[in-house]
C-alpha cells in the first residue's frame, strides 16, 4: 500500500508542477499590457490583448485570469505540494484535501482550455485538467478501498455545509440566469461577451458546479458515508474557487479601475463561511490510525463479551 500511496502523491505533485508552469507563464509572460480596440463578429467593441501568452483575449478576461493565476501559483500549488507529502504516508484527511485541490485544478484548466483564445498554453491546459481528473479517480478508488463508513464523528457540520452550498447554488442560478437572459435579449456587452462566442463559465457552473453542490449536500444531509467523503473534498474545492474568484475581482479592479463591490462582498462572505465549515468538517474526520485502533480494540474484547 505504501507504493500505492506514493504513486498518488507523485501524480498530485505532477499536477502541481504542471499548474505552476501554466500559472507562472500566465503571470510573468502575459506581455507588456498592449491592447487594441477591436469588434467581435457580433459587433461588440472591446479591448483585446495583442501580445503575451494570453494574446487575442479581451482585456477584462486577461485581467481576471492573471488574478486567478496569482492565486494558483502562490496558494493552490503549494497547498497541493504539501498535500502530496502527506498523501504519500496514506493520510485519510490529506487524501480528501488532495482530491478537493485536484477538483479545483480540474475546473480551472478545463475552463481555461475552452475559454482562452487558442495559444501556446493550450496543450498544457489539457494535460493539467486530464491529470487532475486521473488523480481524483485514483484517490476516490483508494478511499473506497480503505472504507469510508464511520470515518466521521457526530461533529460533521452537515446542516452548515448544506446551507452554505444551497445558498451558493441559488446565488449562481439567479446571477447566471440574469446574465443569460440579458445575452439572449441582445445586449451582449452587458452580458459580458467581449469577444467570446458563448458563455463558458455559466455553462460549467450551471451544468457542473450547481448540480454537484446540491447532490453532495443532499447526500451529506442524509448522513451518507459517501456523502461525507464527497463533502470533505468538495469543501476544499469550493473554498479554493471562492478565494480564486476574489483574486480575479481584485486583479480586474487593478487593471480596469472598476471595482465590482457586490460580488466581492458576496464571495468574501462565502470564503469566511466556507473556511469555518471546512475546518469543522476536517475536525470531524477520524484519522486512519485512530479508526484502525478502535476496530482492533473491539475485536479483542469480543471473546470476553461472548464468554
Amino acid at each position: 500500500m505504501s507504493t500505492h500511496y506514493r504513486g498518488m502523491a507523485l501524480l498530485a505533485l505532477f499536477v502541481a508542477i504542471l499548474a505552476a508552469v501554466a500559472a507562472a507563464l500566465g503571470v510573468f509572460a502575459r506581455g507588456d499590457g498592449a491592447f487594441e480596440t477591436v469588434a467581435s463578429v457580433r459587433g461588440v467593441t472591446y479591448r483585446m490583448a495583442t501580445d503575451g501568452v494570453y494574446a487575442f483575449n479581451a482585456e477584462q478576461v486577461v485581467a481576471e485570469g492573471v488574478g486567478w493565476d496569482i492565486f494558483t501559483l502562490f496558494v493552490a500549488v503549494p497547498a497541493l505540494a504539501v498535500a502530496s507529502w502527506f498523501v504519500a504516508g496514506g493520510s485519510f484527511r490529506w487524501r480528501l484535501a488532495a482530491a478537493g485541490l485536484l477538483g479545483y485544478f480540474l475546473y480551472q484548466y478545463l475552463e481555461y482550455a475552452v475559454t482562452w483564445a487558442f495559444g501556446p498554453l493550450f496543450p498544457l491546459f489539457i494535460a493539467t485538467y486530464a491529470a487532475s481528473l486521473a488523480g481524483i479517480v485514483w484517490l476516490g478508488v483508494s478511499l473506497a478501498h480503505d472504507g469510508v463508513a464511520h470515518r466521521f464523528d457526530e461533529r460533521f457540520p452537515r446542516r452548515a455545509f448544506g446551507a452554505l452550498n444551497v445558498s451558493l447554488a441559488a446565488l449562481l442560478a439567479l446571477m447566471w440566469a440574469a446574465r443569460i437572459a440579458t445575452g439572449l435579449g441582445g445586449d451582449l456587452e452587458a452580458a459580458g461577451l467581449r469577444g467570446e462566442t458563448t458563455m463558458v463559465v455559466q455553462a460549467l457552473d450551471l451544468g457542473l458546479v450547481l448540480p454537484t453542490a446540491l447532490f453532495v449536500s443532499i447526500l451529506a444531509w442524509r448522513r451518507s458515508a459517501a456523502g461525507y467523503v464527497l463533502a470533505a473534498a468538495y469543501a476544499v474545492t469550493a473554498l479554493a474557487m471562492g478565494s480564486a474568484i476574489t483574486a480575479m475581482l481584485l486583479s480586474a479592479w487593478a487593471v480596469t479601475g472598476v471595482l465590482e463591490m457586490p460580488p466581492l462582498l458576496i464571495f468574501g462572505a462565502f470564503i469566511v463561511g466556507a473556511a469555518i465549515v471546512t475546518a469543522r468538517l476536517y475536525r470531524s474526520a477520524i484519522p486512519s490510525g485512530h479508526r484502525i485502533g478502535l476496530e482492533v480494540d473491539v475485536r479483542l474484547t469480543l471473546p470476553a463479551v461472548e464468554a
